[in-house]
């Protein structure tokens, strides 16, 4: 079967598509995964403050760093010389424990 001059290199043009798709679709999932890895890791950053601030200020304390964190407390317990807090930021949960004993 004779191929005309029109022809030639319509594959190329179809092969330079699809791998576009599958780049755009690639960039796509990273960037995805990334926004949880940060968010993840506002999370803990947030969970860690407000444990260690609880030791010294207590829950009334607690509030105002998770609120300058942009956290939410799901939970605050505080027993001897421990403090165990769990905080919300975005979809992201994070548990902290802060000790002021030697």
């Amino acid at each position: 079967m004779a191929q005309s001059r029109r022809d030639r290199g319509q594959a190329a043009i179809t092969a330079v598509f699809v791998v576009a798709a599958v780049f755009a679709a690639v960039v796509s999932s990273i960037v995805t995964v990334a926004d949880r890895v940060v968010e993840r890791t506002r999370a803990q950053t947030a969970a860690d403050a407000v444990a260690l601030v609880s030791l010294d200020g207590g829950r009334a304390a607690a509030q105002r760093m998770a609120g300058r964190h942009g956290a939410t407390i799901r939970s605050w317990s505080s027993g001897p010389h421990v403090v165990t807090v769990v905080v919300v930021v975005g979809d992201a949960i994070a548990t902290a424990r802060a000790s002021n004993e030697p």
